[in-house]
């Protein structure tokens, strides 16, 4: 009955598409600019997540200080906020009125209402992800091996990019595809923070949001395409634990 609940509404999606009506709406313009926005935006703040997150997690992976345990916590926070209390927290931190408002616009820098927007909104929720992945790699890791390399080398970036890095990279690659899938699929802290401009700030699941009531067959296909895109990152996601497993969870 549980796989019934959660595969019907998806079944549901692709039973109420018609090939060739769908076809055509892959030439609506704001169906394709939703996607390519929403691809665009989406690899950026998976990138921006793997270059902070990453050195974070072996941080708090390998290092002991004090309020460790809090800043820990508090990473994980994006992952259970809702998406919406996610979205005023930005506004409050980056609007021309926020926190760091006055600097910014100094700089002549105006978040809100910008793709720019759009990236930081899906990093914050989606970058605990890559965090998680990595720090769980790194704290994997056996510590004999680390001192080894460091006994031939006197460098510890050279060891943690020629032996840490590589031997975690499987796991913090899946981190970094659920961070990708998360990006993709964002839309409460978007729709807050960045708006719902087309062109500018609409990705997928706010085209959606927007076709459902002008078009809904539309929002079916567009529907239909981020199911795909989702169901493909998790194939991807068990292959590569599959890999690190040695096939043992076939």
């Amino acid at each position: 009955m549980f796989v019934l609940f959660i595969s019907l509404p998806i079944l549901a999606v692709f039973l109420r598409l018609n090939p060739s009506q769908a076809s055509s709406q892959l030439q609506n313009p704001q169906i394709l600019n939703a996607i390519f926005l929403g691809l665009l935006t989406s690899v950026a703040a998976t990138v921006a997540s793997f270059i902070f997150a990453v050195p974070t997690a072996y941080v708090l992976a390998t290092r002991k200080f004090p309020g460790k345990a809090v800043l820990d916590t508090l990473m994980d926070i994006p992952m259970v906020l809702p998406p919406a209390v996610a979205g005023v927290a930005l506004l409050l931190a980056f609007a021309p009125r926020g926190l760091l408002g006055p600097l910014l616009n100094v700089l002549g820098l105006t978040l809100p209402g910008s793709t720019i927007a759009v990236v930081l909104a899906q990093m914050f929720v989606a970058s605990p992800f890559v965090l998680r992945s990595a720090k769980s790699a790194f704290e994997q890791v056996n510590p004999d091996l680390i001192n080894s390399a460091k006994i031939l080398s006197d460098s510890r970036l050279r060891v943690f990019f020629t032996v840490t890095l590589p031997l975690c990279t499987r796991q913090i690659l899946t981190g970094v595809m659920m961070t990708w899938a998360r990006s993709m699929g964002e839309f409460g802290a978007t729709l807050m923070f960045a708006g719902n401009l087309p062109g500018i700030t609409q990705t997928m699941p706010l085209a959606i949001y927007m076709l459902l009531s002008e078009n809904p067959f539309a929002a079916t296909v567009l529907s239909a395409i981020m199911i795909i895109f989702s169901f493909s990152i998790l194939i991807v996601v068990k292959l590569l634990q599959q890999k690190k497993y040695g096939g043992k969870n076939d």
